[in-house]
């Protein structure tokens, strides 16, 4: 039996490598090749091509990585064929893989979606396709199987994959400081950063009791680094979620992190900034009240938002003091107390391959 994963992103890669770890740990006699990274390749899988070529994201950067990214599909579509897999996984990434799925299902290959794209929050067109050419849709929240349902798809929901990161335990870290900590997370991708990241290192000299540590990856340390030139911040590739768990609040550019944070109970200030032309033109697209997945989930306004023009020195400063207080961090707290059931336990990763093993 084959399986052919497709991921474009770390955080793909990852959620793809704990899947096939346990694919791998219920049937040794599956093969695995497909799109992914570096977590991949040491789970087993033979990784037709690198995701370091296919991460971006913004209206700007697709239009520039437009020749790329076609070069990309036609070629992973001819080495779909030319492996023959029984199945085939698609993990996020949904502007492509929407495209590998109608692909896949015309070539009668079973289509097994994993986190899919948030057509709840833009681009309800989408649903069209996933009815038509997924045959087992996976989620990551909750409230995502009554979204699909009404929409006359059956959605499964096994738990959010985060859960199985945070049970395997978190390093501890010498951070090298006897004062207390504020984490700030800039982003995964480098116009997150390059717009956010300044920002949040403005406001650290009205804070000398606290020392502020960047939260970066392997792929972002040296940008992180540059934009930080002469200044005092230090930067730590790869222990995101060991800077969390010595922080006594963060400040965090949206996306998986708000979540990631929420779940290793670190109140935050969540934040976002990005170019004009991506901003506006998702201001027509975007239908949800909350940017960040904490808000979304729990359906109100828990953690404070800033977007775009309000991402300021003064108003980071604001917020960042009423988190540290003891009541900001009293009403946080209880919040994610809500949160953590509301998103179930963990054990993601191996529940889902059985269940894609028994429908193979």
């Amino acid at each position: 039996m084959k399986i052919y994963f497709v991921c474009g992103e770390d955080s793909g890669d990852l959620h793809a490598a704990n899947l096939a770890m346990q694919i791998k740990k219920n049937s040794e006699k599956i093969k695995m090749r497909g799109f992914g990274g570096n977590k991949m390749k040491d789970c087993g899988v033979e990784i037709a091509a690198h995701i370091k070529g296919l991460s971006f994201m913004g209206i700007s950067s697709i239009f520039l990585r437009l020749p790329s990214l076609i070069r990309f599909l036609n070629f992973c579509k001819k080495d779909i064929i030319d492996y023959k897999p029984d199945a085939i996984i698609l993990i996020d990434y949904p502007g492509f893989n929407l495209k590998i799925a109608k692909f896949a299902s015309k070539h009668g290959i079973k289509v097994f979606y994993y986190i899919p794209p948030k057509v709840w929050a833009s681009r309800r067109g989408r649903i069209d396709i996933i009815r038509k050419y997924v045959d087992h849709l996976i989620v990551i929240f909750p409230f995502e199987v009554d979204f699909y349902k009404n929409h006359g798809v059956q959605a499964h929901y096994f738990g959010n994959p985060i859960t199985d990161e945070i049970s395997k335990g978190i390093d501890p870290i010498n951070l090298n400081t006897d004062k207390k900590v504020i984490a700030l997370l800039p982003g995964s991708r480098d116009h997150e950063i390059r717009n956010n990241l300044p920002v949040m290192a403005s406001i650290t000299s009205n804070f000398s009791d606290y020392k502020f540590i960047v939260a970066s990856t392997s792929g972002t340390y040296d940008l992180c680094s540059n934009l930080l030139l002469g200044t005092d911040l230090e930067v730590v590739k790869d222990k995101t979620y060991s800077v969390l768990k010595e922080s006594e609040a963060a400040i965090v550019t949206s996306g998986t992190s708000t979540l990631e944070a929420a779940l290793i109970n670190v109140p935050q200030i969540v934040c976002y900034k990005t170019d004009m032309v991506t901003f506006y033109l998702a201001r027509l697209l975007i239908s949800i009240k909350w940017i960040s997945l904490v808000n979304i989930i729990l359906n109100k306004s828990l953690v404070n938002e800033l977007i775009q023009k309000d991402v300021t020195s003064s108003n980071l400063t604001l917020e960042l003091q009423n988190i540290l207080s003891k009541e900001g961090r009293s009403k946080i707290h209880l919040g994610y107390n809500h949160l953590s059931k509301i998103i179930g336990n963990d054990l993601v990763s191996s529940n889902l391959s059985s269940f894609i093993l028994s429908k193979i």
